[in-house]
């Protein structure tokens, strides 16, 4: 009677060698184990059938080899390959065959050494075996002893705490004995319902190297079996990366991962039938899933099916080859090579793919299965249409799963995860971060520092207490007590020390919960487009204080308009969790400047410690609502800084806002333009895998200038150009952003352009890179040339890309001064003077408060008189010129003005922002003077109180200067100027601040007068 014999090879202990591997025989059948490294207590947990042709006189041989320079890859019974014997196990069968059941336990088997050998050592160590012996027609009751895992787990486990068989492997196989033992009892109870045709057909034969006959062990079980072992083996790998070619599909759905997989990958899947169908694929076999042994065991199958014929290819051949990398139940990795040698150059390259399906957020409580699909492709040997055929096959790939994905979201719902960042949920939960002032300060003054000190103090204040009057000695007096010991003296310096170390904790932590963003909760205002930026933590920042930290603050822009983050102090990892709005626009943004910078004082020049550019149309939704922002520049790239942002773009009133864009865009083009219908509006979105929010407003048959002509498409929306052209499957396809282009001009007609003007688009130098394969030319300045012509209408094509052009890159409204003459309405007019009154009021109340710690940074005898300098003070075009030359923007002045109860005291206020090179903030600026004659009628007094506003601790202080000029001789004068910082709140950075303040002014008054006295000498020399 014909049986198999099933082998359970579970680990080894106490090797001679540290790499090993073991072969297996019965009668003519061999087979092996992969080889293990670094270890003298090999697991390896595998399994193994043979063909039993005669019981009494077969035995089962276990041979172990020395596996150092085995090289597994020349096949897996290399003879040649240098190896030794290490020993031999063995065990005849008929003792097999004479245990209860026919089933030998797990048992402790010794390796004998080779004693022809003699530089093998006897004592070879121990190897630990289970085996089973099963005939055809044998019934294998429940009741089985080897079968039940409970019962083989526990002599397993008794083996290993035995003291004789003490074992030690790093880990049990108990899990994977349980696992193999269910897979055993299925697999008998399949084999006893199988027909009676003699089963030693399911085992073929092969030729070994050295003649012999030997046989290829595959394990024929379910898939899901299959699936369990994979969950179970103990040397699971890690999640691999994408391959290098780039992503075809990421998606999730909603539906758990092993469902996912098995849906995919399981035999004769409905969903591979479907999509085979709809790809025109024919001719499809599937071999089934069996366990290939190598370094690692692992799941492999093949499949070869007839791809159908294209324009340019013919049906040809495809082969499949698909492993399973990574299964544990969770995450599931298939990696497939993809041969089609009946293509073009077929046998010059191989195409591989990696489906990785991941376990995703639980939404409502259901699971869900990220799919994630990248390819990448090998040539074999060189070849001139290497670039060809990888365009070819990039292509005819992203198809094919584009098809892939629009079935599999037709049974499993695909998650949009912009509901699972819902904006409001977010912002809400970002709130709910901060901790409540009382939970921070707990959390701050619980140390050690703090309760010692406070301890030693209720310790010393009890002491006194209990003391009773000291007499006075020594160098003491009525009213002085010293400390009539050293350790009195010790002591009392560690209580004054740990109390001024409390002192600085307890400001640093006020100062902290004074500080806020000047932006941060500030709400956005209109309706349309609404950027929303939420900062929530920077990682990995450039030190640039000597105390090896910085004071980071982040600096926003988009369409013009800055917002700026609170500044952090101290801390090379700032936690934000700030919440930053744009004002609506009319058409979404394309673009937001990213830029952290290191704080140093309002007039600091501020240093970058990164900066990053974030094109909304390259990012999903999801990405944008969730993303880390890698940091450009030379220190960042170097500390691999980056930046935690959540971006959400709303717009707050629908169809509206499109129709208000629309409108500006016909105003401006003179022509009536007609939406594109739904249908085409999508085309357009897939066929550049742009957001939702993106809408067509015009495309043009037209042609694309280069070497060649090439007659295409060309699309325009509110924030990109695109052109798209398909010549017999050879796709081209470029787009950018009309914020990159930085002139539009019109050639006349030429041969070249069939009597056709050309339109040609000039972009930005460094912009437009992706689109380069597109361009025409490049000028001398590095900018990218396009020429579009053959339109059907090109005038009609010109005035529509124009009107768009201009809309887009026009400059957004300048903020109304306080100042400007416009004619407004009686309502706004009284609410305009009533902040100005406030604010005036705020700030001249600081001129009666007493003058500062005055620091003189100027003091000169000027060549011109003094009526000539006081010129600067009374609002004329010479005080507006040399302001204007001093960066000082939109500078507007009142009249004097007499000061109530000061007959000879005049007053007037001012208003300016400072240009960006002045301060990195930019910041408004108000300022109030007041003039006064000196006593002897010589000279004049001006005082001046500036408050500063939009610059980090704007409302900390204010700066107050002081003028003094005095008449010396006939056309000269001196003038002395002082400058002083007034503190309204403490803050950490008082003296840097006021150093920072001190120094600038210092630098601008200097200037000032220059200008002032060259103004004046030129008009001298001119009247003259």
């Amino acid at each position: 009677m014909i049986m198999k014999l099933y082998v359970y090879v579970l680990e080894g202990k106490d090797w001679a060698v540290e790499e090993s591997y073991v072969k297996l025989k019965v009668g003519k059948f061999k087979s092996r184990t992969r080889v293990l490294k670094n270890t003298r207590n090999p697991v390896w947990n595998e399994e193994f059938v043979f063909r039993v042709d005669c019981l009494d006189d077969d035995e089962l041989v276990v041979s172990v080899y020395d596996g150092d320079g085995d090289d597994e890859s020349s096949g897996l019974f290399k003879v040649n390959s240098c190896r030794s014997l290490v020993g031999r196990v063995r065990i005849p069968l008929w003792s097999v065959a004479a245990e209860e059941d026919h089933h030998l336990q797990p048992t402790w088997f010794s390796v004998q050494s080779d004693e022809s050998n003699e530089s093998i050592e006897k004592a070879c160590g121990k190897i630990l075996l289970a085996l089973s012996l099963h005939g055809k027609n044998q019934d294998i009751s429940n009741g089985n002893q080897f079968l039940q895992p409970s019962m083989i787990s526990d002599q397993y486990s008794d083996i290993k705490q035995s003291p004789s068989h003490d074992s030690n492997t790093s880990k049990s196989p108990r899990k994977m004995i349980k696992s193999i033992t269910r897979r055993f009892e299925k697999l008998f109870h399949k084999h006893n319902d199988s027909s009676g045709v003699d089963d030693s057909s399911d085992l073929p034969t092969t030729s070994s190297d050295n003649g012999e006959s030997t046989e290829e062990l595959p394990l024929i079980t379910t898939f899901e079996d299959s699936m369990e072992t994979m969950e179970s083996l103990a040397d699971q790998k890690e999640m691999p990366e994408n391959l290098q070619g780039g992503v075809l599909l990421d998606e999730t759905y909603v539906v758990p991962p092993k469902d996912l997989n098995h849906f995919l990958f399981a035999p004769d899947s409905q969903f591979m039938k479907e999509l085979a169908a709809i790809q025109s694929t024919t001719d499809v076999h599937e071999s089934p899933w069996t366990w290939e042994s190598g370094q690692t065991s692992s799941l492999t199958r093949t499949v070869t099916y007839t791809k159908g014929a294209t324009k340019l290819v013919k049906a040809s051949k495809v082969t499949e080859d698909q492993t399973y990398i990574k299964a544990n139940g969770k995450d599931f990795a298939v990696f497939i090579r993809v041969d089609t040698p009946d293509v073009p150059y077929g046998s010059t390259f191989q195409v591989k793919l990696l489906y990785k399906i991941m376990h995703g957020p639980e939404i409502g409580g259901d699971e869900t299965s990220r799919i994630l699909v990248s390819w990448g492709i090998d040539f074999h040997q060189s070849t001139m249409m290497k670039s060809m055929i990888e365009h070819g096959a990039k292509q005819g790939l992203k198809e094919s799963f584009e098809q892939f994905s629009e079935l599999l979201g037709q049974t499993f719902k695909p998650v949009n995860q912009l509901a699972t960042l819902d904006k409001s949920q977010t912002l809400a939960t970002l709130q709910n971060e901060h901790e409540s002032d009382w939970d921070l300060a707990v959390g701050y003054f619980c140390n050690f520092t703090v309760v010692s000190t406070v301890l030693m103090v209720l310790y010393a204040f009890v002491h006194v207490l209990l003391c009773g009057p000291n007499q006075i000695q020594g160098l003491e007096f009525n009213g002085l007590e010293l400390p009539d010991s050293f350790g009195e003296f010790v002591t009392c310096g560690i209580i004054l020390f740990n109390l001024q170390h409390v002192y600085i904790m307890a400001s640093h932590f006020v100062q902290a919960r004074l500080r806020r963003g000047n932006d941060h909760g500030v709400k956005a205002q209109g309706e349309g487009w609404v950027l929303t930026v939420a900062i929530i933590e920077g990682t990995n920042l450039a030190p640039l204080d000597s105390s090896g930290f910085s004071d980071p603050y982040v600096v926003l822009t988009c369409n013009g308009k800055t917002r700026t983050s609170s500044v952090k102090l101290q801390t090379l990892d700032p936690q934000w969790n700030e919440v930053l709005e744009f004002d609506a626009a009319e058409e979404p943004p394309s673009l937001l400047d990213v830029e952290v910078f290191d704080f140093d004082g309002p007039f600091g020049q501020a240093a970058s410690l990164g900066h990053a550019e974030i094109r909304f149309l390259r990012h999903t939704t999801e990405e944008l609502a969730d993303m880390w922002v890698p940091l450009e520049g030379r220190l960042a790239k170097s500390l691999q800084s980056k930046l935690h942002l959540r971006i959400f773009l709303d717009n707050n009133n629908g169809v509206e806002t499109i129709k208000e864009y629309m409108t500006k865009v016909e105003k401006e083009a003179g022509k009536k333009i007609n939406v594109r219908s739904p249908h085409r509006n999508s085309t357009f979105q897939k066929l550049f895998s742009l957001p939702p929010e993106e809408f067509l407003v015009s495309d043009f048959s037209c042609s694309l200038k280069r070497k060649l002509p090439l007659q295409g498409r060309l699309y325009v929306s509110s924030r990109i150009v695109g052109f798209y052209a398909n010549l017999f499957g050879h796709k081209t396809k470029f787009s950018f952003l009309w914020e990159d282009v930085e002139d539009i001009h019109s050639l006349p007609p030429t041969l070249a352009s069939v009597g056709s003007p050309i339109l040609v688009m000039v972009l930005l130098k460094g912009r437009g890179v992706d689109a380069r394969h597109g361009a025409k030319s490049q000028d001398e300045k590095g900018r990218l040339c396009f020429y579009f012509h053959s339109f059907v209408s090109f005038s009609s094509a010109r005035r529509t890309i124009m009107a768009l052009w201009r809309t887009r890159s026009s400059s957004p409204d300048p903020k109304t001064d306080v100042f400007e003459d416009t004619t407004v309405t009686s309502q706004d007019h009284q609410h305009q003077e009533k902040d100005e009154k406030c604010l005036c009021e705020d700030v001249t109340s600081h001129l009666v408060v007493g003058d500062a710690k005055m620091t003189k940074i100027y003091s000169e005898e000027l060549p011109i008189s003094l009526e000539s300098i006081m010129e600067i003070f009374k609002g004329g075009d010479l005080e507006h010129k040399v302001m204007g030359k001093l960066w000082c923007l939109n500078y507007n002045t009142t009249p004097w003005e007499p000061v109530t109860g000061h007959s000879d005291m005049l007053e007037r206020r001012l208003c300016w922002k400072f240009n960006r090179r002045v301060s990195s903030f930019g910041g408004d600026v108000t300022c109030t003077q007041q003039k006064l004659p000196i006593v002897d009628g010589k000279g004049w007094t001006i005082t001046e109180a500036m408050a500063l506003h939009d610059v980090p601790f704007g409302d900390h202080f204010y700066v107050q200067v002081k003028y003094e000029m005095v008449d010396r001789k006939p056309g000269w004068c001196a003038c002395d100027v002082f400058i002083g910082v007034v503190w309204l709140k403490s803050c950490k950075f008082e003296q840097r601040i006021t150093r920072n303040v001190v120094v600038k002014f210092g630098d601008r008054v200097r200037e000032l007068f220059e200008l002032v006295e060259r103004e004046v000498l030129l008009a001298v020399d001119g009247r003259s």
